[in-house]
Parts: structure tokens; sequence; C-alpha cells
């Protein structure tokens, strides 16, 4: 196909900063929320994330199966489901935010209602946002561009989600003068904030809307419909889906750890809110360095190496935290900067690899199901940050978190510690020997050969 202009890549990258706004300022702010503002036990509140990321993993294959069998009158996909999501998307981002002045149960199952209906508007339009690249080309160039411009619009979208948080609740008069919260106006701070994130998460998805178009057609009967055995068969059958699945589940689990507990971290550790700005703002930076050198990258060492070399920064500076622990702010940033380029390289080589494993999947099996495939890693994804987040409700309850208390145990900062360090660091191991074992570039090669001698 003939190679995309940059109107078309700026319009993926716009759509991509849009869906991070509300998706990384729920990620690392829904929990502290819950536990700061609404004031519900760190265990019941980690539940309830835990439990509408569950629900929001089931519900992923479900409209995947629908997707991947539906077609609109002109002839779309999956792109026209953005129109049908995202408003109300946006209006339950804002009602995430939004404290009723409910105690205990009640305010806990409010919280758990609202997170479960957030979350399927979120399955909504996460198929266009999974699927689109391997449907607007079936160039390897240009997809791996798209994803570039996916990952520099994400960490845009990052940046607003979560550095912007603490400027505009100080805005809104919800901050101290050490940073932290007023809980007096604590709320209100929260929900205008959300306000203002969802009204830029809304244009995003138009320019996105308008701007780009699927352009990749089955090779098979178009019209056909799939049964759910034939979708997990062509998919499980697979083997760099399988690993793919391993390398996403990984970089799902490390992104939640870094994302929730930096929050955490910089209250407790560092002893003020806002100073997970700071962090972020390290870490976003780090993210958009790395956009720009993971292309050449890959196209110099191969994906399989590529893949690896992003997972070993991250260990490298895990060792340098352990190194530096005394000094919690270096250390925490030096983290940040490990993570952010880790994440970028995971995350364009993820993305990349769906949209070949998309190719090899119609080329063994004749079936395109881009959408099935999306919903599938999305499933999984999710299904690994409930974890994660479980995981750190738990440890911090274990260690005698309090959220009432201004000053925590010790044993909490040092939980909040191994939780931004050891645990994502021995993921990051596991990615490697993923990432070693992984056949995309040998199976790419051998299908682009069979491909060539058959047109001739």
């Amino acid at each position: 196909m003939e190679k995309l202009k940059f109107k078309e890549k700026f319009g993926f990258g716009a759509y991509s900063a849009a869906v991070n706004i509300p998706f990384m300022f729920k990620n690392m702010y829904f929990l502290f929320f819950l536990t700061n503002v609404v004031n519900l036990e760190v265990l019941v509140a980690g539940t309830i994330v835990s439990i509408g990321t569950v629900w929001d993993a089931i519900n992923d294959p479900l409209v995947g199966y629908w997707a991947v069998n539906k077609r609109f009158k002109s002839g779309e996909r999956v792109r026209p489901i953005v129109l049908g999501g995202m408003i109300p998307w946006s209006l339950f981002t804002i009602l995430l935010f939004t404290n009723f002045g409910l105690k205990g149960l009640s305010a806990a199952i409010v919280a758990g209602i609202i997170y479960v209906l957030f979350d399927m508007f979120d399955t909504l339009i996460g198929i266009p946002y999974y699927s689109m690249a391997g449907l607007a080309t079936n160039s390897d160039d240009d997809r791996r561009s798209i994803n570039s411009f996916r990952m520099f619009g994400a960490s845009i979208g990052t940046m607003v989600g979560a550095v912007a948080c603490f400027p505009l609740l100080n805005l809104f008069g919800a901050l101290d003068d050490a940073g932290n919260l007023i809980p007096g106006t604590a709320s209100r701070g929260f929900f205008l904030t959300a306000c203002v994130m969802a009204l830029i998460c809304i244009v995003g998805s138009l320019i996105q809307y308008y701007t780009t178009e699927e352009r990749v057609k089955s090779i098979g009967a178009q019209e056909k419909h799939y049964s759910i055995k034939t979708l997990f068969n062509a998919l499980f059958s697979n083997r760099a889906y399988v690993l793919n699945m391993c390398y996403i589940i990984c970089y799902g689990v490390i992104n939640t750890f870094i994302m929730t507990v930096s929050t955490y971290y910089a209250t407790y550790v560092l002893g003020s809110s806002s100073m997970a700005t700071t962090i972020q703002a390290v870490f976003l930076v780090a993210n958009i360095i790395a956009v720009f050198i993971v292309g050449p990258i890959d196209k110099k060492f191969g994906r399989k190496k590529t893949m690896m070399i992003g997972a070993l920064i991250f260990i490298l500076a895990m060792i340098i935290f352990l190194f530096l622990r005394s000094n919690p702010l270096v250390s925490v940033l030096v983290v940040a900067v490990g993570a952010g380029i880790s994440v970028t390289f995971a995350y364009v080589m993820l993305n990349t690899n769906r949209n070949e494993i998309c190719d090899l999947v119609e080329w063994k099996s004749s079936h395109r199901i881009d959408s099935m495939i999306a919903s599938a890693d999305s499933l999984i994804q999710k299904l690994a940050s409930a974890a994660a987040i479980q995981i750190i409700a738990y440890s911090l309850h274990r260690a005698g978190f309090n959220e009432s208390l201004a000053a925590q145990p010790p044993a909490v900062a040092e939980t909040i510690e191994n939780l931004i360090s050891w645990a994502p660091g021995v993921l990051a191991i596991a990615m490697v020997l993923v990432a070693f074992f992984h056949p995309i570039q040998k199976e790419l090669e051998k299908m682009n050969t069979e491909k060539s001698a058959a047109a001739k």
C-alpha cells in the first residue's frame, strides 16, 4: 500500500493522547482517590478496582467477538465504534472521581458500579485503539511508525492525565502549601480535574475519526461468520501470539506498579503527594525520548534484540535504585527513567507484533481477526493489571497502611519501595526471557518469502 501521510499518523497520535488522559488519570489516582478522599479502607478500595478490571477483561472478548463479525455500511470494522463509546466513557470518567458523600459499604457499592460501567465503555473504545494500526496499512514500516506516533500521543496523554493532575488540583484550591490534599476541597478539585480531562478526550477522539481510514481487507470471505472455537484455535495455535501474550502480561503489571505506586511513594516516602508530578514528568520525558530511538533500533538490531534491550534498561535502573536507596528522590527518578524507556520499547514492540500477528493468523487460517486479537490481548493485560492492583492493596494492608493516618508505619514505606523496584524488576527479567524465545521475526520472514513465491 502507499505510504501513509503525516496527517493520518497524527490522527493516531491524537487518539492515543485522548484515551490515555482518563486512562492514566484513573490508573494513577483512582485507588488514591478512594483511600484518601472517599476514605475507603485500602483493601476494600483495591478490591473494587480489581473486580472492575476483571469484569472489563471478561467483556473484552465479548466485544471483540461482536466486532470481528460486525460490518458497518461503510464496510469498516472498528473505526465507527469510537463514536459510540467515547462520550459515555468520558462521562463515567467524571463520575469515577465524584465523591457522593457516602460512607462505608454504600460508598464502596457506588464506586464499584461506576467503575464497572467505566470499564464497559473502555472496552468499546479499546477495540479501535488496538485494531486500527493493523487495518490502516499492511506496511511494516508504516505500522511501526503508527505505533511510535501512538506511543508519543500516549506520552502526551499520560502527561495530561498524570502530571497535570496536581497543578489542576492546586488551581481548583484542593492543595495546601505543602502540596497535600485539603480535606474540605479535595472532592471538588478531583471532580473539576476529571471534567477538564474528559473534554480534551472527546476532542482528540474526533480528530482521530476524521483523519484515519481502514484499508486492509481480508483475503478470505469477508462476510463469513466466525465461531468462538474457530477464533480461539486460530489464536492459540500461533506460537508468536502466545509468547506476545506473555510479554503483554509482564508489560501490563510493570506499568500498573509504576503508575499506581508512584503516588503513594511521593506521599509517604518523599512526604509530598505533589512530588508524584515530578516522578511522572521524568517518566514521560524518558517516554518521549525513547519514541524517537525505538524504531531505528528495531531496524538495526531486529525485533527480538530490541524487545530484550528495553527490558534490560529497566533491570539496570532497578540495580541502580538499590544502590541509591538512601537517597529516595534520586533513586525513584532513576526508576522513572528506566521504566519510561522500557515501557515505550515494550509498547511499540508488542503493538507492532500484534499487527503482524494478525497477518500471520490470516496467512495460516485465512481469517482476518484483528478485533479478536486486540480484545484477547486487552483481556490478558487487564487481568494482569487487576492482579497487580490486588497485590499492591494487599501488600500495603499487610504492612499496616491506614488511610486515616498522615504518617504511616515504617513497614509501609519499605513495602512501597519494594513495589516500585523489586516487583517490576523481576517481571523485566521475565520479559528478557520471553523476547529471547519470541519467533515473530522468523515467522514474518517465512510468510513474506512464501507470499513472494506465490505471487510470481
